[in-house]
């Protein structure tokens, strides 16, 4: 059974990439069942298990917002800026973390792969940080 099976127009969502959102379409038919707006105006389909539809996740990314528990999620704030040099060293080394718009920290990997190189282009230093 899927679990975005019986969706309504207007349920309120949590995605681990973009935090909370509104369900504002249901599609019938089709590979994407519902599109989700968010907080900060992105508008981003997903499929009937909760996988969106851009980037490469394969895994589900979105809940119902009263089915999540958030405390399994890091969301300590950044001690230390990290310099452009640290955050390449760090990449390398496949010891980079990335805070998304959620506030929730991810790895750095390939998943997350323009997200990153937007945030670089754009200097958002203070989004990075060493994983421990």
């Amino acid at each position: 059974m899927s679990y975005f099976k019986k969706v309504k127009k207007g349920d309120k969502v949590f995605g681990l990439v973009f935090g909370l959102g509104t369900v504002t379409t249901v599609f019938d038919d089709g590979h994407y069942s519902l599109m989700v707006t968010f907080e900060n105006d992105h508008e981003v389909p997903y499929t009937e298990d909760g996988i969106p539809g851009w980037g490469k996740f394969k895994e589900q990314t979105l809940f119902y917002k009263d089915d999540i528990d958030l405390t399994e999620f890091d969301f300590t704030p950044i001690e230390k800026v990290l310099s452009p040099k640290k955050i390449i060293k760090y990449r390398e080394k496949k010891k980079l973390e990335v805070r998304l718009p959620s506030g929730i920290w991810q790895k750095a990997d390939k998943k997350v792969k323009k997200y990153i190189e937007e945030l670089l282009e754009e200097q958002k230093y203070h989004l990075f940080r060493k994983r421990d």
